[in-house]
C-alpha cells in the first residue's frame, strides 16, 4: 500500500494505491501532465497574437499557484513569502546592493526550509517536497537580482558579453516578477530560465528578434513564421516514457544501497564491485531524465524554449533544456559529464558565483552548489569529492591529452580509457548524494579504501597544474575599470576606454571557454 502521507491534496489517493507509488509522487506527475495540457491550451488560445501580455502573466501565475497548492498544500505559501520579501528587498535596498541582500535572504530562507523539512519532518524521503520548487525560485530570485544590478547599476564596459545580453534595464512589475517565479510551466520542476527570455516569450517577441550567441555575439535574426514545437515535444515525451519505464522496472532491481551491503562487499570481486557501481548509478539517472525532460516539454508546448535554427534550418527547442542524455552517457571527461548534466543550474552557478569571484572560484562554486542542494551530509561529501575529482581531471587532461590526438587509432584508445575512467569517477563521487547520510557514505568510501580520493590528491601533488589566467585577468580588468572611471572624471575618454572594453571582451572570452567550475 502506497503511503498516504502528504502535505498536498489526497484526491488522487486511490490512484496512488493502484500504482503503488507515494501520493506526493502521483500528485507531481499528474500535475505535470495537467501542465502539459495547459501549455498546449495556453499556446493555442492565449497566444501573444491573440491576447495581451497582462492576461498571459495572470493566467500563467494563477495556474502555477494552483498546481503548487495541489501538490504541497499550505507549504506553497513559502513560495510567495520568499518571492515577496525578495521583491521588497529589491525595491527598498536599491540596485547597487540588492543582489547581495537578495542572494543572502533567498539562499538563507531556502536553507531554513530544507533544515526544517529534513530534520523535523521526513529525513531521507525522496517523495515530492516543497523545497524542490523553492530551489528553482531561489535560482530565479538571485539571477534576476544580479541581472537588474548589471543592467541598472554597472556600466556596460564592466560586463561580460553574456552579462550584457542578460542585463535587465528596468525594474519588473510585481505581476511580471510573480509570473517569472511561479508560472505553471516551471513551478514544479523548472528549469531555470533568464528573466529576459521569459518576458520575451510572454510578449511574443521570441520569433522576431536578434538572439545573443553563447559568447555574447549576435546571431541570426528570427522573424516571420513561428516554428511549431510539436515534433520537439513528441520526441521529449517519448524520452520521458522510456525513462519512466526504465525507472519503474530496471532501476528498482539495481539499488545503489547494495554497494554497501556487507555480503556483497565481502564476497564480490573488484571487477564486480566496479561494474555494479557503474550500473547502479546508471540506473539511478532515469528519474532525473524523466522529470527534467517532461519539464522541458511543458515549456516547449507553451511555445517557450525556441533558440533559433541550426545550420540545416531545423528549429532548435533547447533554449532551457536541462540535460543532454547522449553526451552524459558517452562522456570522456568529468568536464563533459558536468557540462551536460543539470545545465541550467551549472549556468546559474557560473553567473552568480564563478564569474564574480577571483578567489578559488572552483571551490566556492562547489560550496554554493552543496548549500543550494540541501542539508544532507551526503551532498557535502559529494561536492567535496567533486572538487578533488574536477581539479585532478583537469590536471590529467592538460598534461596528457595532447599526446593522444593523432593518429585516430590512438585517439580512439584514449577515448575508451577516459570514458571508463570518467564513468567510474562520476559514480564514485555521487554515491553519497544518493545515500544521503554520513555513515553509509563513509562505509562505501572505506570499502573502496578511499582509492579515488587518494589517486586524485596524488595527481594534484605530482602533476604540474597550469594556473588559469582567470584571476589575473579579472584583477587587471578591475584596475582598468577603475582607471577608466578616473579618466571619465577627468573628461579624457578615447584610447583608455577602448583598451578597457577590449580587455573586458578578451578576458570574458577566456572565461566563456572555461565557463563553469562544474565544466572542468
Amino acid at each position: 500500500m502506497a503511503t498516504t502521507s502528504t502535505t498536498g491534496s489526497t484526491l488522487l489517493q486511490p490512484l496512488s494505491n493502484v500504482v503503488q507509488l507515494p501520493i506526493d509522487q502521483v500528485n507531481f506527475v499528474v500535475c505535470q501532465l495537467f501542465a502539459l495540457l495547459a501549455a498546449i491550451w495556453f499556446r493555442t488560445y492565449l497566444h501573444s497574437s491573440k491576447t495581451s501580455s497582462f492576461i498571459r502573466h495572470v493566467v500563467a501565475t494563477l495556474l502555477g499557484l494552483y498546481l503548487a497548492l495541489f501538490c504541497f498544500g499550505w507549504y506553497a505559501l513559502h513560495f510567495l513569502v520568499q518571492s515577496g520579501i525578495s521583491y521588497c528587498i529589491m525595491i527598498i535596498i536599491g540596485v547597487e546592493n540588492m543582489h547581495k541582500y537578495c542572494f543572502v535572504f533567498a539562499l538563507g530562507y531556502l536553507t531554513v526550509c530544507q533544515i526544517t523539512r529534513v530534520y523535523i519532518f521526513d529525513y531521507g524521503q525522496y517523495s515530492a517536497d516543497f523545497s524542490g520548487p523553492m530551489m528553482i525560485i531561489t535560482q530565479k530570485i538571485t539571477s534576476l537580482a544580479y541581472e537588474i544590478h548589471d543592467g541598472m547599476f554597472r556600466k556596460d564596459e564592466e560586463l561580460t558579453p553574456s552579462q550584457r545580453g542578460l542585463a535587465v534595464r528596468r525594474m519588473p512589475s510585481l505581476l511580471e516578477y510573480l509570473s517569472y517565479n511561479c508560472n505553471f510551466m516551471g513551478i514544479l520542476a523548472g528549469p531555470l530560465c533568464s528573466y529576459k527570455d521569459y518576458i520575451t516569450f510572454i510578449e511574443g517577441r521570441s520569433y522576431h528578434m536578434t538572439q545573443a550567441g553563447e559568447h555574447g555575439e549576435e546571431e541570426i535574426q528570427y522573424e516571420k513564421t513561428e516554428p511549431s514545437p510539436n515534433i520537439a515535444v513528441i520526441q521529449k515525451l517519448l524520452v520521458c516514457g522510456l525513462s519512466l519505464l526504465f525507472h519503474l522496472t530496471i532501476s528498482k532491481t539495481l539499488p545503489v544501497e547494495y554497494n554497501i551491503d556487507e555480503h556483497f562487499q565481502a564476497t564480490a570481486s573488484w571487477p564486480a564491485k566496479v561494474i555494479y557501481l557503474y550500473v547502479s548509478l546508471l540506473a539511478a539517472r532515469p528519474k532525473y531524465y524523466f522529470a527534467w525532460t517532461l519539464a522541458d516539454a511543458i515549456n516547449n508546448a507553451a511555445g517557450f524554449g525556441f533558440r533559433g535554427y541550426d545550420k540545416n534550418g531545423a528549429a532548435r527547442w533547447d533554449l532551457i533544456s536541462n540535460l543532454r542524455i547522449q553526451q552524459i552517457e558517452m562522456s570522456t571527461s568529468f568536464k563533459m559529464f558536468l557540462d551536460n548534466w543539470n545545465i541550467q543550474t551549472a549556468l546559474w552557478l557560473k553567473r552568480v558565483c564563478y564569474e564574480r569571484t577571483s578567489l578559488s572560484p572552483t571551490i566556492q562554486t562547489f560550496i554554493l552548489s552543496a548549500i543550494w542542494h540541501g542539508v544532507y551530509p551526503g551532498y557535502y561529501l559529494t561536492f567535496l569529492t567533486g572538487v578533488v575529482m574536477t581539479l585532478a581531471a583537469r590536471a590529467m587532461r592538460n598534461n596528457f591529452r595532447h599526446h593522444f590526438i593523432e593518429p585516430p587509432q590512438l585517439k580512439l584508445l584514449y577515448d575508451v580509457i577516459t570514458w571508463i575512467a570518467t564513468q567510474i569517477a562520476v559514480s564514485y563521487t555521487v554515491v553519497p548524494f544518493v545515500l544521503l547520510s554520513i555513515k553509509p557514505s563513509f562505509m562505501f568510501y572505506s570499502s573502496w579504501y578511499y582509492s579515488l580520493h587518494s589517486a586524485g590528491i596524488l595527481v594534484l601533488l605530482l602533476l604540474p597544474v597550469k594556473k588559469t589566467q582567470r584571476g589575473k585577468n579579472i584583477h587587471e580588468n578591475i584596475q582598468l575599470s577603475r582607471s577608466k572611471k578616473f579618466d571619465e572624471r577627468e573628461n579624457s575618454l578615447g584610447q583608455n576606454s577602448f583598451s578597457t572594453t577590449n580587455n573586458v571582451c578578451n578576458q570574458n572570452q577566456e572565461i566563456a571557454s572555461r565557463h563553469s567550475s562544474l565544466k572542468q
